[in-house]
């Protein structure tokens, strides 16, 4: 049976347009046939999105110690079309942080509290000045998720 893996991401720069890129990559290196994977900003994700997802993969830039406003359009938009039916979504948040993320942290966990998801793991927090280091730890946590996805294991 398939299963659908979402990709959730504000990529509004080069350099996060690499990690989104990695994300999807990563989700691909798991070389499953059986996890299909849709990548969409979070302007275009939706509440059916998720509906049809098994597991969402959340990026986000950290805005004002923050996340993005266009993260939290999406939650806006999807929070109580999918409240009761997609309680227990297993999910991974990624968060690039030009600071430390933990206002951004905080506030995607409490919205995702309130939805009811389980994380798959803590959160990626790629902190500080940019580092190249950021895109294969982006890439190897994806491929970790789309294969634990594809083995059942969430």
């Amino acid at each position: 049976m398939t299963k659908r893996l979402l990709i959730v991401a504000h990529a509004p720069s080069p350099n996060t347009e690499r990690l989104r890129d990695a994300i999807a990559a990563g989700v691909a290196a798991a070389e499953s046939d059986d996890v299909e994977v849709l990548v969409r900003s979070p302007f275009e994700a939706g509440p059916d999105d998720v509906m049809a997802a098994n597991a969402v993969i959340l990026f986000t830039t950290e805005n004002l110690g923050y996340m993005s406003g266009a993260l939290k359009d999406f939650f806006d938009r999807t929070y109580y079309q999918v409240l009761e039916e997609k309680q227990g979504l297993a999910y991974l948040l990624i968060i690039r942080a030009g600071h430390d993320g933990t206002g951004t942290r905080r506030g995607v966990e409490t919205i995702i509290t309130g939805l009811r998801w389980k994380a798959v793991q803590d959160p990626l927090i790629c902190r500080g000045d940019w580092d190249e280091a950021f895109v294969g730890q982006c890439e190897e946590l994806c491929m970790l998720m789309a294969a634990g996805l594809d083995a059942g294991i969430f």
